[in-house]
């Protein structure tokens, strides 16, 4: 980290250059990237699920419905089955049939189905599917183009409204998009401000912005070039902007402070870089490639959306580090002192706020056990409701109440017999002969019997409570080919619940009996089937993951810090402070206490997907202020030896820059929060509002310090081989910059040099004692 230093100040102009050229073809290559990122990735390829669907389309040409057109009388003193309607329900049917891109068009009047009429026969259903790959562009236009054309149009004496699954998806996304923009625009200006207030000036405020700018363009450019190999989720853009904001601003507040601290100690600008590449640069590259690794554990999953969070924040938090230890450093070599321009007020060392927290820092090691004792009860008992978390995923209950898909879907619930809109497939396959029939209805009666069954419909009928209501043929081969068949199964519970996995649970649990014995293969497919093959394929494999973080950040601690407590600490720590932030989701959002306040609609369950991507960024965040707070700590301990010392001074160093950072993101986190009107966005906001400030403010400042005045000198502790492995690997300084100041314990005094004319007097030296 010396040389790199020393090239950095060398070759200032170069770096920078070259910097302005790279940020200028990412923009140029990257801006574009959204057009190539996929609005999927929540399935495991190899699921039932995904292999049920894609079995009905290959054999039979046919799946369940994607989207639903609620037709509404526009008269209320006539029915759906006044001729008129009749003519213009079949007008619209026919009318969305001849759209290029839309398959299985079924309705109440070209079936005669009553479940598709609503009970006071003034509504009725129109459903169809979208077939093709969901991360298919031209798939995904053509869902917005339907949503635009049928959000509420009236065709004669109906009125048209769109719903179902790929429409609360592509509102949510519209939302979403809207929201975002009103947060950034809350966001950015009152970001910008406590920048200001905290740097103190404006020049030096607007690093960060520019560290942050860098490193996600460049991510931009990453991920373009990773959309040319495999697929990557549209959300890896939420990540690259969250996190590259968080890192910029904790790299820039750590850089900036120790080169300001270093100038005031007395060395020369360039002497300053040298030395805050070697300190602070150490520290953001261990942090960066702590945090890099452990994210490339999301690679094990299946899913390309957890992936797409590897591909972004291993990018991300590259770059952000390569920016901030070269990048940075280069332009402080060239501005020198003119960063503390347009300052808000006169700079200088905030004395008082450094005596402050070596207050703070006295208090925590004067008792530490009522410290510990208080702060871990408090995270433990905050963390207790994760306990009772039930995983789901985001439906149309998300979206706010008064928006027009999720209307759709809330009539659908209340005014029809049948949740004809949340029917799966069940497909049964034969690899060596042909589908018995006798076999299918014994497997369409055994399904109808189950109580959260409403209906089946068969090749060989349709059954209800175990009987068969209408007997059919199925002369024209919809349900059934020689060597496989299909069960259109209409569920009698809500989908996205405890009670809807279950029914998926018990009819893959009859291949396994005699029912199921006739078929080589029973596959279901829908929605609820997707999610829990999306959760056996997160949670089968989470335990890797988790080995592979503790194992990474063990590691790369024990390389920097020498010692096993440290890392061990830092685990335990991270684990307490995002338990302690689920647990609180799941007290909000799980049980819906505070839904009125935050304006949002809780249904049981939390949301699958967002937790991770919270994780992403919080572990990120937390292990920049772990590692900032422990590597200012070693330094002083290194340096006397003493830890109570070590942790005091460490604490006044750094206790300032840790919760800045943290409040800083917490009004970011919190925009969103406030201003978006869908409950996963409210959940990001709030929840990552919440993890950085638990981190900071309990565990950082607070807790960290009381257990290291408690481990003493054990904190840096290693048996004699684990040395050796430091010794050979580790990562050290060989030509530390020596500070006489450090030995008189003056390292807060101002050099004053005598040889100005200011210190001449009568043409000899004058001996003045520095204040």
């Amino acid at each position: 980290m010396t040389r790199l230093g020393r090239l950095v100040v060398a070759r200032r102009r170069t770096v920078l250059i070259l910097t302005a050229v790279a940020f200028v073809i990412a923009v140029v290559l990257g801006g574009a990237v959204a057009d190539r990122l996929s609005q999927g990735g929540f399935d495991d390829p190899g699921s039932d699920s995904v292999r049920a669907r894609a079995e009905l389309d290959a054999r039979f040409d046919t799946g369940f419905a994607d989207m639903v057109v609620l037709a509404t009388i526009v008269d209320g003193d006539i029915t759906v089955d006044d001729p008129q309607v009749v003519l213009d329900g079949l007008a619209l049917t026919e009318e969305l049939a001849a759209i290029a891109g839309t398959d299985d068009v079924v309705s109440y009047w070209n079936t005669g189905s009553e479940s598709l009429r609503s009970v006071g026969h003034d509504r009725a259903l129109i459903m169809f599917r979208l077939p093709g790959d969901e991360s298919d562009p031209a798939r995904e236009l053509l869902i917005q183009q339907l949503v635009a054309s049928y959000g509420a149009t009236e065709r004669g004496t109906l009125r048209a409204e769109i719903g179902g699954r790929e429409a609360v998806f592509d509102r949510m996304g519209v939302v979403i998009e809207d929201d975002l923009a009103l947060a950034e625009a809350i966001a950015i200006p009152a970001t910008f401000i406590l920048l200001v207030i905290v740097f103190g000036t404006i020049a030096a405020a607007l690093l960060p912005v520019g560290v942050g700018v860098v490193a996600a363009a460049g991510t931009f450019l990453v991920l373009h070039i990773i959309t040319s190999m495999t697929d990557v989720s549209i959300f890896a853009l939420n990540l690259v902007t969250a996190l590259g904001l968080g890192l910029a601003i904790d790299y820039s507040l750590l850089i900036v402070s120790r080169f300001r601290e270093e100038r005031h100690g007395g060395l020369s600008v360039d002497d300053a870089v040298v030395r805050t590449v070697q300190t602070a640069g150490r520290t953001i590259a261990f942090s960066g490639l702590t945090v890099a690794i452990s994210l490339a554990a999301l690679l094990i999953f299946p899913l390309f959306f957890l992936r797409s969070f590897a591909y972004a924040g291993i990018g991300v938090v590259a770059l952000a580090m390569v920016v901030s230890v070269v990048a940075l450093p280069a332009l402080l070599g060239m501005l020198g002192d003119r960063i503390n321009r347009f300052a808000i007020t006169p700079y200088r060392v905030p004395r008082h706020a450094v005596n402050r927290w070596r207050n703070l820092g006295n208090a925590m090691i004067s008792r530490p056990w009522p410290v510990i004792v208080l702060s871990v009860t408090l995270l433990i008992a905050v963390a207790l409701p994760f306990l009772g978390v039930n995983w789901g995923e985001a439906d149309d209950r998300a979206l706010p109440v008064d928006d027009p898909v999720r209307a759709v879907t809330d009539v659908i619930r209340a005014e029809f017999d049948t949740a004809e809109t949340n029917a799966f497939p069940v497909v049964g396959l034969m690899n060596n002969g042909d589908v018995d029939r006798g076999t299918v209805t014994g497997l369409a009666i055994a399904i109808s019997n189950l109580d959260s069954v409403a209906r089946v419909d068969a090749a060989t009928g349709i059954f209800v409570d175990g009987a068969s209501i209408v007997p059919v043929g199925d002369a024209n081969g919809r349900f059934i080919r020689d060597d496989a068949t299909w069960l259109n199964v209409v569920p009698a519970v809500e989908p996205i619940s405890q009670a809807g996995e279950a029914l998926i649970a018990d009819i893959r649990a009859m291949a396994a009996t005699s029912v199921g014995a006739g078929f080589d293969e029973l596959l279901v497919g829908g929605g609820t089937a997707a999610l829990v093959d999306t959760k056996d394929a997160i949670f089968s494999r989470i335990w890797i993951a988790g080995l592979l973080i503790v194992g990474a950040t063990f590691v790369l601690l024990f390389l920097m810090f020498n010692s096993v407590l440290v890392p061990l600490k830092a685990l335990v720590l991270n684990t307490l402070s995002l338990g302690a932030t689920f647990g609180m989701m799941v007290w909000v959002f799980q049980s819906g206490h505070l839904s009125e306040t935050l304006g949002f609609t809780a249904t049981g369950t939390t949301d699958t997907t967002t937790p991770i991507l919270m994780f992403c960024i919080a572990f990120g965040l937390s292990m920049d202020y772990e590692v900032f707070l422990l590597a200012r700590m070693k330094e002083e301990y290194d340096r006397t030896g003493d830890n109570d010392r070590a942790i005091v001074q460490g604490l006044a160093k750094t206790g300032r820059l840790v919760t800045a950072a943290a409040l800083l993101l917490a009004v970011t986190f919190l925009s969103f929060a406030v201003t978006s009107s869908v409950s996963t966005i409210k959940l990001f906001g709030l929840g990552l509002a919440v993890a950085v400030l638990v981190d900071a403010f309990i565990v950082r400042v607070t807790l960290v310090p009381a257990l290291m005045s408690v481990a003493g000198r054990w904190n840096w502790w290693a048996p004699a081989w684990m040395h050796r492995i430091h010794a050979r690997l580790g990562l050290s300084e060989l030509e530390p910059i020596v500070d006489l100041r450090d030995a008189l314990d003056l390292r807060d005094t101002p050099i004053v040099d005598l040889r100005t004319d200011e210190g001449t007097k009568g043409g000899s030296p004058a001996h003045k004692t520095p204040t």
